[in-house]
């Protein structure tokens, strides 16, 4: 991108909705709540024909740096400090309140370019509101309507205004393409038979989920060495799925930071409903799923709902026993953690799971090589060949059940796809095979092709009967 904006204003003015319009998509979480925004969020604007990157984040609210709001207010003003100008939204139909001014002082200080949009001018009423922005010593108002999309022009002139025209349209030849995703889809060169190598080079997609206040934001904040997320002692804070990009011994890492899950019976306000959708499109885009599980208070009946969910969605999960540093008898707890591990989550057995303290950074650079390891069993292929003399060997030690009488015969097996490895085996009668054949199977997989810790699917497909259909000849 060419270069950085940032918008700031008050809470409820309608600075998410302004990002969800310039970024094409409903990212960031809009409610008439005011404070629903905490951390900044950054994303790929196209406003005519202006690309840039731009920054959403808190309203200001004056408090102590201690408190919530103080935190919040410091994420904003490190989005201003990195972005090149600042779009100030005042809200046209409310007018300007105490607030706007100190934010208008604070950003004259601080000697960046600043766009004033006066949103929500659509409205009745609005005239009144946006000709006192001109009080605020900022130049003219925009007049826009987020909501609606009308002044998209006119924002655009005062962004290149701004900005300049050197620094809005760089040469062609300095527009290189970065967000191309040149990853193999999931699925792809299924028809291949040579079992492929792992590519150690290829970026990685890791979501961060768990219950409230397990330590994922400080998790990922150690991962990056800065206090990229809002953390603290409160539970909850964490709204929006938040993407931040770091390097790991020379591999690129996208990692997704998640509004903490509780039960769904808990979940009644509409905003924790949005945050708890958000988080759930985060797993399905995600590659790999990092569980973080309070060590403290762990397996609680939410922690195995959400390994399930991992499993059941196909993404390769990996846990994260948060907060090691806190166990008094680490030798003697972590056994008891392994033995519960094997139990309780038996769909995906032999699952990784380290102990991590993200206060501390104990543990991370294991937790990273476990989630590289669970990607490489992730993108596994086996040969048909290999796959075929293992189902023999399997229907010798252990032959499919005979039901009503007559036996079922496993004919032919391959691999349809990886991410998650899935098999497809040609058998007669599949709908009378039980579930406990099948499971004795995708053990065998487990155990015969080292796949231990992600999901494996095998799918049942009737053979094709040459004679069905065509009457006896007499």
């Amino acid at each position: 991108m060419s270069f950085t904006v940032a918008i700031v204003g008050r809470p409820n003015v309608g600075k998410s909705t302004l990002f969800n319009r310039l970024v094409g998509k409903k990212l960031a979480l809009v409610d008439d709540t005011p404070g629903v925004t905490r951390d900044r969020r950054p994303g790929a604007a196209k406003l005519i024909d202006l690309r840039f990157t731009i920054i959403d984040t808190a309203g200001l609210e004056e408090s102590s740096p201690e408190t919530l709001q103080g935190r919040m207010w410091a994420q904003t003003r490190a989005a201003i400090d990195e972005a090149d100008v600042t779009l100030f939204v005042v809200d046209a139909k409310a007018g300007l309140t105490p607030a706007d001014q100190t934010l208008a002082e604070m950003l004259r200080k601080s000697g960046k370019p600043v766009v004033l949009v006066a949103n929500k001018s659509e409205a009745r009423g609005s005239d009144g509101g946006f000709y006192d922005a001109f009080t605020l010593g900022l130049g003219e108002p925009c007049p826009i309507s987020a909501e609606h999309g009308q002044g998209m022009l006119d924002l655009r002139d005062a962004i290149v205004a701004a900005i300049g025209e050197e620094r809005a349209f760089p040469e062609a030849d300095e527009e290189a393409v970065t967000d191309v995703d040149v990853r193999e889809p999931a699925g792809a060169a299924e028809d291949e038979e040579v079992e492929q190598e792992y590519d150690e080079t290829k970026p990685l997609r890791i979501a961060v989920i768990g219950r409230p206040n397990a330590g994922k934001s400080t998790l990922i904040n150690r991962f990056l060495g800065e206090d990229r997320l809002l953390t603290g002692p409160e539970a909850g804070i964490t709204r929006d799925s938040i993407s931040v990009e770091w390097q790991w011994r020379g591999r690129t890492i996208r990692m997704y930071d998640t509004a903490g899950m509780r039960k769904k019976a808990r979940v009644q306000e509409k905003l924790e409903k949005l945050s708890v959708a958000d988080s759930l499109r985060s797993i399905r885009f995600a590659e790999l799923v990092i569980i973080v599980f309070d060590a403290t208070i762990p397996f609680e009946k939410q922690d195995l709902h959400l390994v399930d969910l991992v499993a059941r969605e196909g993404r390769a999960p990996v846990l994260a026993f948060n907060k090691w540093d806190l166990i008094e008898d680490p030798q003697a707890f972590l056994a008891d953690l392994r033995e519960k591990t094997e139990r309780l989550l038996p769909q995906v057995r032999g699952i990784r799971a380290v102990p991590i303290s993200g206060q501390t950074g104990y543990g991370l650079d294991r937790l990273m090589q476990s989630v590289v390891e669970t990607d490489r069993v992730w993108n596994r292929r086996i040969s048909t060949a290999k796959l075929n003399r293992w189902l023999e060997s399997q229907q010798v030690q252990h032959p499919p059940p005979a039901v009503s009488g007559r036996r079922v015969k496993l004919k032919y097996m391959t691999q349809v796809k990886a991410r998650p490895p899935a098999f497809m085996i040609s058998c007669t009668r599949p709908e009378a095979l039980p579930e406990s054949y099948l499971r004795y199977l995708t053990n065998g997989l487990r155990n015969d092709f080292q796949m231990p810790g992600v999901p494996i699917r095998i799918h049942l497909r009737a053979s094709e009967n040459p004679f069905e259909g065509k009457k006896k000849k007499r």
